[in-house]
């Protein structure tokens, strides 16, 4: 049965966060998928200090992957802000003035209030909706902490703290339900194999149709 483990690794001056699985093979890879996950295949028995020495030696690779996945997801550049300004919120678009107090605000003033808005908002969503399948699923995370990011909806960390992306206020609510049910799952199973993917199908067996509104409608997520 193959064994996973979350590792910090220190790459120069950077540190990222690689999951590292213990199975049969006999050499070492690393691979890395679209939402930056970081997976390193090791023969059981590797020590850690073997695996670091791995991933240090492809550092520069690591990075440069890492950095090219951030810039495909780079938001657009921000809008400007006025009454009759669209945004979305779950799904829907909405004018700014249907979303906030516009009043006597200054635009950088209306894009801070609105961001308040959104983290409030996807708190609140998150934590509604969340207890339903930490239910089904039969796990509790430790915490869950809303975040901004440029390349991630949502995260597990080996001390099964969940994140979530403000920006999943703007989506429709069965697509935050996905991100909630993907973060779940990976507290049970910390990569992506077919097991993941079975139990996040077990619960949402549309999933793919979620992911693909993410990847198609994400950019236009943004502030």
């Amino acid at each position: 049965m193959e064994t996973m483990v979350a590792m910090k690794i220190e790459i120069g001056s950077e540190s990222i966060d690689a999951h590292v699985q213990y199975g049969k093979g006999k050499k070492m890879s690393i691979h890395i998928d679209v939402s930056g996950f970081i997976t390193v295949k090791a023969p059981k028995g590797t020590t850690d200090e073997r695996v670091r020495q791995t991933v240090e030696q492809h550092g520069t690779w690591i990075l440069e992957k890492i950095r090219s996945l951030e810039e495909a997801r780079s938001l657009p550049k921000a809008r400007e802000y006025q009454d009759e300004g669209t945004f979305l919120y779950l799904g829907k678009t909405y004018l700014l003035h249907e979303l906030i107090d516009t009043g006597e605000l200054s635009e950088e003033e209306l894009r801070q209030q609105l961001k308040k808005f959104y983290f409030a908002s996807c708190k609140k969503i998150i934590g509604e909706r969340i207890e339903g399948y930490q239910t089904r699923l039969k796990v509790k995370p430790k915490s869950i902490e809303i975040v901004e990011s440029k390349t991630k909806w949502g995260s597990c960390s080996a001390s099964k703290m969940l994140t979530f992306n403000y920006r999943l206020a703007m989506a429709p609510l069965d697509v935050i339900d996905y991100v909630i049910i993907h973060e779940l799952c990976h507290l049970t199973h910390m990569n992506h194999d077919r097991s993941f993917w079975r139990r996040v199908g077990s619960i949402m067996p549309d999933y793919k149709a979620k992911q693909e509104f993410l990847e198609r409608h994400g950019q236009a997520m943004t502030l």
